[in-house]
This record gives C-alpha cells, sequence and structure tokens, in this order.
C-alpha cells in the first residue's frame, strides 16, 4: 500500500516529521518499506503555454514552438518533437540553466540547425511516471511560471506500508488515516461524503443468485456523462502516487475511491448491459474476455458478475473487455459489491492474475462501506463528467453478511497477557478509537467490533490491540516470577549435544534435512519396510515420511558434490517414522554420511579415499562416550542401502541399534555418487545410556604384560576373540589391546594371527608369575575350546 504523505494529512497531521511517522506505523504493526520521494529531483521547470507552433525546416518530426513561460519579455523558441504538442497546450517548460532527473543540465543548443532556449517536458522526463508518448498536458487554467514543483505539490513522500493478511482494513487511505489518528490521539477529518440527490428515475434490474458469496450488491445509473471529459490533474497525481495509472475520468473515479476508501468498484458502460445484472457461479462452458484481453475459460466455482446474455466480469478480479467504459461512454451502471472473502480467495491466481480488487476482498472489505463508497464515487463522476444520478439499486442478504458478536474483555486477562496493568480510561479509549462499541460492567467490557475489522474476535485479538496501539516498546520489562524446579538430570546420561560436538570434532557438520522424502528413493534404500505416505504432499519428491536419515543425507550430499566441495562429512541427528502393526513409531536416531579424503589435502598424507574403517573409527569415537564401548559389537551382515561385503550390523548387549558400511555401488552409479561414500546410522538411546561414573583406587603394585599370538579361523572376528579373553582372565585382566593381526606367507591357508597383549594387575598384591600363568592357561584353554584358536610358533 503507497500512501501520499500529503494526501494523509489531509485526513489526519499529526505533530510529528515523516521518519516518526513512519516509525509510528512500523511500531504499530503497519510495517514501512521505503520512503521514496514523490518526483524525481529537477528544478526551474515552470508552468508554460505554446503560443505558437511552426514546422523544423530541416526535420519533418521536429517543431519550432514558441513558448510563454511567464519570464517577461519575448516568448522562448524552443524546438520539439513531441507529437502532441499543439498551439495554447500548458506544459512544463525546463528553462535554461534548469535540472532534470538524472541530472540533466539543459543549456541552449542547436537541434538541427535551429536554436532552444529550454526544453519542453513529458511526465517521464520529471520522473513523474513511465508515460512518454508526449508532452504532459496542464490544465488550461494553470497559472503560467508558476514552479511545477509548487503547482503540483511535488514535494511530498511516498509510504510504502507492507501490510500483514488481516490488516486489509488498512488498504485505503482512510485506515491508515484512522490508524495514525488513534496513535497520535489526533481528530480525524475524513472528506465529507453527501447523500446523493436523485436526478432521474432510471433503474437497472440486478438479481444476486449467490447470496452466501455475494451478501451485498449496490449499484446506480447514472445518464449523461460527458465522454470528453478530462480527469483532473489533482486526481491523476494523486492516483500515480498510490502506484495506479490513469485511464479515464470513470476508471478513475472508482481507482480513487479504491484508494481513499479501501472498497474496490467496477463501472459498466449500460448501453452494453442487457436484461439486468445477475451475480452468479460461472455455468459450463462459459468464457470471458477480460480487460487485459486475455479470453479465460470460466470454473465452475467461479462468481461472476453476468447480464441476461453472458458474463461481464470476474466478481471481485477483473471486468470484462465487452462491457467496460469506453470514449464514448455516455451513461454507465456504477457497481459496489461486499463478496465473502473465502469465495474470493484464490480465484484471481487460478487465472494467473493479481489485482487491486481481489487483494482487497480476498482480506475482507467492510460490509458496510459499499453506500458510502458509491456515494463518493457518483459525486467524484458529476463532479468531472456531468450526468444524472439514479436512485440507489440493492440487493441484500443480512443472514449471509458477517456477524460481529460481543467479546468479553477482562481486566485480569490484560493483565495477565500484558505483564501489566492498563487503566480503564486507556482500555475504554483504545477500543473506541478502533471504532469498537464498549459497554463497561465493572473491571470487565463487552465490545463489539467494527465491521471493518474482521481479525477482532476472541478476547486475545483485542488484547493484542491494546498492546499495539499503547506501543510494544511501552511494555514494562520484568523478570519472570515463579518458581524454579531444578531438572534431574541423570548422571550417567550423555547429552545429545555432546553426540554432535563429537561429530564435528572428527570434521563432520551437521545438516538438517526434510522428514518428507522421496517415495522410490525410499523404497530402494529400505525395501523390506512400507513407507508412510503423506495426505497431502508439498512435492512428488517429498511424498512420504522418512523411516531412515540416509534419504535425505544423500541427497545433501550430492547437493554439495555438485557445487565442487570434494571432501564432505555430514551428519544428522531426528525422528525416524516406522510403522508397525497399525502403528506409527517415531524413534530417535542420528546418522552419518562421508566420502572424499580421509583427511584434508596436505604434502604429509599419502592420497586416498576414505574406506569402511576410517567411518568406523567415527562411530567407535560415539560409542565410547557413554563409557560402556564394550556393551557394543560389530557383526558382518548384509543391508539393501550398503555394500555387500563392506557392511555391519551394530549391536548393543546382543540387540541391533544401527548400520554401517559402504553405499552399495548400484545406488552409487543411479544417485551419481562416489564408490567411497560411507554411512552409518545408530538409534541414539542406547549411546546416550552410559555407565555411572565410580571411583576406583589406583593399584599401588606393578602391572604385567604378556603377548599372546594366536592362530584362528579368517572368518573369526577380533572382537570374538576379545570377548572370550575377558570372560576368561576375569577382573585381573585391565586392559587388551589388540597389536596385530597378519594373513601370508608361513600362515595356513584359511586362518588369520592375531597378536594381543594382556595388561593383568591386582588390586592387593603384586602377581606371581605362577598367577599370571594361570591366567594365560586359562585364556587359551577357552579360546581353543570356544573359538578353535591355537598359540602361533
Amino acid at each position: 500500500m503507497k500512501v501520499s504523505e500529503q494526501w494523509l494529512r489531509e485526513w489526519v497531521d499529526p505533530p510529528v516529521g515523516t521518519k516518526e511517522l513512519a516509525e509510528q506505523l512500523t511500531m504499530a504493526g503497519l510495517e514501512v518499506d521505503s520512503i521514496e520521494p514523490a518526483a524525481g529531483e529537477f528544478e526551474s521547470v515552470v508552468v508554460g503555454e505554446v503560443v505558437g507552433v511552426a514546422p523544423h525546416p530541416d526535420a519533418d518530426k521536429l517543431r519550432v514552438c514558441r513558448v510563454e513561460a511567464g519570464q517577461g519579455g519575448d516568448p522562448l523558441q524552443i524546438v520539439c518533437g513531441a507529437p502532441n504538442v499543439h498551439q495554447g497546450m500548458r506544459a512544463p517548460v525546463a528553462l535554461v540553466g534548469g535540472r532534470l532527473p538524472g541530472g540533466l543540465k539543459i543549456k541552449k543548443a542547436k537541434l538541427r540547425g535551429v536554436e532552444s532556449f529550454g526544453m519542453l517536458c513529458s511526465a517521464r522526463e520529471l520522473g513523474l511516471s513511465e508515460e512518454h508518448a508526449g508532452l504532459m498536458a496542464l490544465p488550461a487554467d494553470a497559472p503560467l511560471g508558476t514552479d511545477i514543483r509548487d503547482y503540483l505539490k511535488l514535494d511530498d513522500r511516498i509510504i510504502e506500508v507492507d501490510l500483514t493478511p488481516n490488516r486489509g482494513d488498512c488498504l485505503g487511505m482512510a485506515g491508515i488515516a484512522r490508524e495514525v489518528a488513534l496513535l497520535n490521539d489526533c481528530e480525524l477529518t475524513p472528506p465529507a461524503i453527501a447523500p446523493i440527490t436523485t436526478q432521474v428515475e432510471d433503474s437497472f434490474p440486478v438479481a444476486v443468485d449467490a447470496p452466501a458469496a455475494c451478501p451485498r450488491y449496490l449499484g446506480r445509473v447514472i445518464r449523461g456523462i460527458d465522454p470528453a471529459a478530462v480527469t483532473p490533474l489533482w486526481l491523476q497525481e494523486r492516483l500515480r502516487r498510490g502506484g495506479i495509472r490513469p485511464l479515464g475520468p470513470v476508471i478513475d473515479v472508482t481507482n480513487y475511491v479504491l484508494l481513499e476508501l479501501g472498497q474496490p468498484m467496477h463501472g459498466f458502460d449500460l448501453a452494453r448491459l442487457q436484461g439486468g445484472i445477475r451475480v452468479r457461479f460461472a455455468e459450463a462452458g462459459e468464457k470471458l474476455t477480460l480487460l487485459d484481453g486475455r479470453e479465460v475459460a470460466l470454473a465452475a466455482d467461479t462468481l461472476v458478475i453476468a447480464d441476461a446474455r453472458q458474463p461481464l466480469a470476474l466478481a471481485g478480479v477483473m471486468g470484462g473487455e465487452g462491457s467496460g467504459v469506453s470514449d464514448s461512454t455516455r451513461d454507465v451502471f456504477l457497481e459496489c459489491a461486499f463478496f465473502d472473502p473465502l469465495h474470493i480467495a484464490g480465484r484471481a491466481r487460478a487465472y494467473g492474475l493479481q489485482t487491486d480488487s481481489s487483494y482487497r476482498f480476498e482480506r475482507g472489505v467492510d460490509p458496510e462501506l459499499q453506500l458510502r463508497a458509491l456515494d463518493r464515487a457518483t459525486q467524484l463522476l458529476v463532479d468531472i463528467c456531468g450526468g444524472r444520478p439514479g436512485p440507489v439499486i440493492e440487493v441484500c442478504s443480512d443472514a449471509h453478511l458477517p456477524r460481529r458478536p460481543a467479546i468479553r474483555l477482562r481486566s485480569e486477562r490484560i493483565r495477565r497477557l500484558l505483564g501489566f496493568e492498563l487503566k480503564a480510561g486507556e482500555v475504554a479509549g483504545i477500543l473506541e478509537g478502533l471504532g469498537c462499541a464498549v459497554d463497561a460492567e465493572r473491571e470487565d467490557w463487552s465490545v463489539i467490533p467494527p465491521s471493518h475489522r474482521f481479525d477482532l474476535a476472541i478476547e486475545a485479538d483485542l488484547i493484542e490491540e491494546l498492546g499495539r496501539v499503547h506501543g510494544y516498546n511501552r511494555l514494562p520489562s520484568r523478570v519472570p516470577a515463579g518458581r524454579l524446579q531444578m531438572t534431574p538430570q541423570r548422571e550417567e546420561q550423555v547429552p545429545l549435544n555432546r553426540l554432535r560436538l563429537s561429530l564435528i570434532e572428527r570434521g563432520y557438520r551437521e545438516a538438517i534435512t526434510y522428514s518428507f522424502v522421496d517415495a522410490d528413493l525410499q523404497r530402494r534404500l529400505e525395501p523390506g519396510r512400507q513407507p508412510i505416505p503423506l495426505a497431502n504432499p508439498i512435492s512428488a519428491d517429498l511424498a512420504v515420511m522418512r523411516s531412515s536419515l540416509w534419504p535425505g543425507l544423500l541427497g545433501a550430499l550430492g547437493h554439495n558434490l555438485r557445487r565442487q566441495q570434494e571432501r564432505v562429512r555430514l551428519f544428522e541427528s531426528g525422528l525416524n517414522f516406522i510403522s508397525e502393526d497399525n502403528e506409527i513409531k517415531q524413534e530417535s536416531y542420528i546418522a552419518g554420511v562421508a566420502c572424499g579424503r580421509p583427511l584434508p589435502e596436505q604434502w604429509g598424507v599419502a592420497d586416498g579415499n576414505l574406506d569402511f574403517f576410517d567411518a568406523k573409527a567415527d562411530l567407535e569415537a560415539l560409542l565410547r562416550l557413554g563409557g560402556r564401548f564394550e556393551a557394543f559389537t560389530f557383526e558382518a551382515a548384509q543391508h539393501p542401502a550398503l555394500h555387500p561385503g563392506r557392511s555391519a550390523r551394530v549391536l548393543c548387549d546382543g540387540r541391533s541399534v544401527g548400520w554401517i558400511g559402504t553405499l552399495h555401488p548400484r545406488h552409487a552409479e543411479e544417485l551419481e555418487l562416489p564408490a567411497d561414500t560411507q554411512l552409518f546410522e545408530l538409534e541414539i538411546a542406547p549411546v546416550t545410556t552410559g555407565r555411572k561414573a565410580a571411583f576406583e583406587p589406583i593399584s599401588r603394585y606393578p602391572a604385567i604384560r604378556r603377548d599372546l599370538a594366536l592362530l584362528v579361523d579368517e572368518a573369526v572376528p577380533a572382537a570374538a576373540v576379545a570377548e572370550r579373553i575377558r570372560l576368561a582372565a576375569g577382573e585381573t585382566l585391565k586392559e587388551l589391546r589388540l597389536f596385530d593381526v597378519y594373513q601370508g606367507k608361513g600362515i595356513e591357508t584359511g586362518r588369520k594371527s592375531i597378536a594381543l597383549g594382556l595388561i593383568l594387575q591386582d588390586s592387593s598384591r603384586t602377581l606371581t608369575d605362577q598367577d599370571v600363568q594361570a591366567v594365560v592357561d586359562e585364556v587359551t584353554t577357552a579360546l581353543q575350546r570356544d573359538l578353535g584358536a591355537s598359540l602361533r610358533e
């Protein structure tokens, strides 16, 4: 909404400057986007009159004009190429020494051999509009020699206000002025709108077939307007400053009322109408040619204004080409209506349109404004074009007009929501300033909102208005008072944030992806799990709820790789949505994806790409945070998303809690990802449940180390060997170190050598060689019995 400050101050003139006025509006919720001058910077441009026009001797398209500029002396000789220049015309004249927008300085010049002492200007050359078809025509009574800035009152500023959808009441000068008057406690002086005296009894039939969509429709016949009349310059200027191009008196008047009161209107050429007006829904196969020349096929849920033959206009959106006013129109049917916002919302966009009318009707127009707007438009049109107005034709369905039930407002509730107490007089003053009907009831109030405020429906809406008008910046700042209770923190619980920081320390970056994923990708990665479809997906590739974090992370990985990021590590923590037994479960997981070099490029590390064990080291860093790493084991297993020979299931106390592995080659090819892409995903709960810290004194007795070189089948994992050693060694074993794995020369085919160091220590005595040997014998016996292991000679 563009607001001319000069026009606004005719309605209400607060004792504040432009900047403070803009700050007031912004703090009141009507955000000011910009403040711009109403015209470009220029000087020494005055009102002039063309007193003579002669052809240029050497240029067919140029004219040599004699121009009286009110400066005394002989008329100025000015060469002009405008097609509309003629004798008797008054237009802006830039004098020699003047300056136009863009820094153009006016000097004496010779155009094709003829001297020119100034410049006749178009509106575009003055920075007033994009119109440049000819000179800017001024009224015949424009005083010669008057500075054009003074004559057109161009020392004005345009305040552009960005309104929220609930403030449709401010889509007119009247609404903005109401707000300014209330914020500054100033008198509001709207223009007087007198009832129109009927001069003819002509009427035109109106029928409303869809009263729920159009509860109120008004019209009036105006006979005998002057088709040669011209829109006054003051009205053209107000339209221009409001962002609307002047098009002719009838259209300009309806647009002016739209800017002034916020009520869209339309004028029909009465001679083009047949039988009467019908407000109805479109019928199958109907088409309409709009004012912009486009023909549209009408949908059945589109409300139209029609006559006895055909649709004439899209109700609340745009008129039709076949019934609009033209340069020959003498009789006009002015219409003014209230359309239900729900029936107009989205209709303009459905036809690829966005008009000033639809913008207002979608947000809601005052249902009691139509008669005032019709009288205002009639008054202006008669003043400009003459004509004889007829009586008002009105069709109204009271049952379908918006209801305004009384709202109970409690002083205690005001204190609770705003945090301080407003005086009863200020509460009533603000509400009455908003146009509400207020009835005091002890410490409470019964409030009926005004018809133009659709957004005031409940008590909280009224309290918001009290805070807004009182001033958000004036609300007191207080430390909240309340009973504070410490939330118990389990000592053994590892915070999720600690998991995040651990991965960040290892070079990962956190990603946040959609909980919605592509159904096809989800099925490819987890074919055995049925994804949960969305009833109303935002797009085809976000149609199901994720049952794994991998689809989103793989998409983020591809996004980064396509932007020349060669080494990518991403992780995400969030919910997976799994359907089991007709129940949707939400489970928290943490997952990661990585590819590229193990370390950033440097001279001290050989080139190479990540492998399974690099990702496993990152995952193990997470598993160690809770102090119960021995509870987790890795088991070779296959997953549809992972490489068959490079994947493992993660177990916690024997229960599957996650997966790790290299992306399956088929998926890597389909998704255009590197073959070395590593993935892991883990339930959060087992990782964040750690061991409670407990003090253990350091033994004063020496530790003894024994190294064992074992031969086992190559299919036996080292973790199984370590588990058997811990069980057999008991509490004497303080630490177990795997320091070598070997296959090759000297080792039987199908077997491998595993070398481990056993750190043995007792807390109460020094271990003897016999004690240590007894432990080693127990360990080797258990390994031979359970795993078929033997000592390597």
